[in-house]
């Protein structure tokens, strides 16, 4: 066990920050993917625009609960990491390698064949062919995400987000000049205006040059020899270790997509309102997906040092991180969202200056700052109860609040089921609101539960390593 740790909130929050900081930077140059695609989709026409709407909430929902099982290794190996089983701790990147592989099938299949969320959209025509062909160069982008995923989670459970972080800057650095080539075309080189598809083929291009170079750096890297990688014994698949990843990563991928798709599936529903509800909800759901950024990143460093300090035995500052890190992104998150708010009329105008567009996104961006508080919050217990290997409770907490408060009530505010909806809470706001609403509940009962595991956790003791299986 290390030395004892000072125990106030400044403390704890100069430990936090330097991991969070480089997550920060690179969970942003993700988004950047993302960004780039909107301004770029939004400036060449609607159409395109509304295919990436419903394109993108379709491939979030699939890579993200996929995402979320591969994730399982953060924890598992932060609390190796932390008892310094450091052999083990290679071993579980390499099941989680078999894992992410064995996942791209059932993604690619879903991807290659969109007919379902389509139903749901009520895409017309034009905009479903669209969608069937972003989605077709995102199945090629998606093998890679997953595998970059196993390198990410696990220089993040080692206290090496930086390098990380590089490589996504990276990515997102080849990404930018393939989007501009791709979706306005350059006629000087002969390449055709491609639209939504262009997007999705440069996505899918910087999405493999970033992960092959990430794999390079694990077998050349002398950081990772300690971790014996390529070590006898390392590499084939373990049945237990897949299953105890699968036992973590299943409700930690089920509680990840339930909130995803709490999410996408707004833009597939409010779709059916038309190109330029869909069009200004995007802009305001890019944006909050900038703004979220900021508790991811603070919601892994917390994380990752509560995992580690569990494998350490040392419960008690385990604890102390994790509450602290709370109060932390409570705070910042609410002077965030609240500058954006004061903000939103000149923000709106960076992204179209459609003012059909504009007049249909201003409305949503009132619901930032409360939407962003509530999401800090119940990201950061989510992630801080993975860590103590807790994923299932938090799993039926987001069914119940974001698909049924969030998703559910959205529906019914925004398509006036109930006859008495005021019209100002019709159409796309009708679904903001009720999100909203879905994220406070969710963020209450994540933040009560983690209460009680901590105060669990401080009656009862824990000896150094119990956790670890």
């Amino acid at each position: 066990m290390s030395a004892p740790h000072s125990a106030g909130l400044r403390a704890s929050v100069q430990r936090i920050v330097p991991l969070a900081w480089p997550v920060f930077i690179g969970q942003v140059a993700v988004l950047g993917f993302g960004t780039v695609d909107t301004v770029l989709v939004a400036r060449h026409s609607p159409t395109d625009l509304a295919a990436l709407a419903v394109g993108g909430a379709s491939y979030i929902t699939i890579f993200i609960g996929l995402m979320g099982v591969v994730l399982a290794v953060s924890p598992i190996v932060g609390q190796l990491f932390g008892a310094q089983r450091l052999r083990e701790a290679g071993h579980q990147a390499w099941q989680a390698l078999w894992l992410a592989l064995a996942l791209s099938l059932l993604g690619c299949t879903l991807l290659a064949f969109p007919a379902p969320f389509l139903a749901l959209s009520k895409a017309g025509p034009e905009v479903a062919d669209k969608v069937r062909g972003y989605m077709a160069a995102l199945a090629v982008a998606l093998p890679a995400s997953l595998v970059f995923t196993v390198y990410r989670g696990f220089n993040t459970a080692v206290s090496r987000p930086k390098a990380v972080m590089a490589l996504q800057l990276g990515g997102l650095a080849l990404k930018v000049p393939l989007s501009l080539a791709l979706v306005a075309g350059v006629p000087a080189l002969g390449l055709p205006s491609l639209g939504v598809e262009g997007a999705g083929i440069a996505t899918a291009i910087a999405m493999w040059g970033q992960t092959l170079l990430a794999l390079a750096l694990l077998r050349r890297d002398p950081f990772y020899r300690r971790f014996e990688l390529m070590a006898p014994g390392q590499r084939a698949p373990h049945g237990a270790s897949l299953r105890a990843l699968l036992r973590l990563g299943v409700p930690m991928g089920l509680g990840i997509g339930v909130e995803v798709t709490g999410f996408a599936f707004m833009a597939i529903f409010i779709s059916r309102l038309g190109e330029t509800a869909v069009a200004g909800h995007q802009i305001a759901a890019n944006l909050v997906s900038l703004l979220f950024m900021m508790p991811l990143g603070l919601s892994n460093a917390t994380s990752t040092l509560v995992a580690q300090r569990i494998g350490a035995g040392d419960i008690d500052d385990a604890r102390r991180l994790g509450w602290h890190g709370l109060q932390f992104t409570l705070a910042v998150s609410l002077l965030v969202g609240g500058a954006i708010f004061l903000a939103r009329e000149p923000v709106v105008q960076l992204y179209t200056g459609n003012p059909t567009v504009q007049a249909a996104a201003l409305p949503l961006l009132a619901w930032v700052a409360l939407f962003h508080a509530a999401d800090a919050v119940q990201t950061l217990a989510a992630f801080v109860l993975r860590a103590w290997r807790i994923a299932t409770l938090p799993t039926l907490i987001y069914v119940l609040a974001l698909w049924g408060v969030g998703l559910g009530g959205g529906y019914a505010l925004a398509f006036n089921l109930g006859g008495a909806v005021p019209q100002a809470w019709q159409g796309a706001p009708g679904y903001w609101i009720a999100s909203t609403s879905g994220l406070s509940v969710a963020a209450l009962a994540l933040a009560a539960l983690l209460a009680w595991v901590l105060a669990q956790q401080r009656r009862r003791g824990l000896s150094p390593g119990a956790t670890l299986r």
